[in-house]
């Protein structure tokens, strides 16, 4: 994981017209939230492993899942999510009832970052920057 300094840090939006601004330019949210922090992702590529943009936000007014709530953003990084081949040696049969967690743990969840996702983040958060007019 690496950091990358930017002035969004410590600014609050609206959720979800946050969420309007940035799924268009290719963020998601997807399973990465709890009622009060959450990730917004971009995904630079599927290089050996998945290389993310992740934004982190957090709650400072009402929950996430309640219409109106207010979010402050937190330092983006980079991230490399490098997964299994082939069958997971220790899957999690959850509530065998209700579910099955089908996918496979991580190899490595966080993996050495090339460079060039590196550069790749710095370059989207500065248009983050510019779409969130700081």
């Amino acid at each position: 994981m690496i950091q990358i300094e930017s002035a969004i840090e410590g600014r609050r939006f609206n959720l979800h017209k946050l969420e309007q601004l940035l799924k268009p330019r290719g963020y998601t949210i997807g399973g990465n939230w709890d009622y009060d922090r959450g990730f917004f992702d971009y995904k630079m590529a599927n290089d050996e492993g998945y290389q993310f943009l992740r934004v982190p936000f957090s709650a400072v007014d009402g929950q996430l899942d309640k219409r109106g709530a207010v979010v402050e953003l937190g330092t983006p990084f980079v991230l490399n999510h490098v997964y299994q081949a082939g069958l997971d040696d220790g899957p999690d049969p959850g509530n065998m009832t209700a579910s099955f967690n089908q996918f496979a743990e991580p190899e490595d969840p966080d993996g050495s970052v090339d460079d060039k996702y590196v550069a790749k983040g710095r370059e989207l958060v500065r248009e983050l920057e510019t779409a969130l007019s700081i």
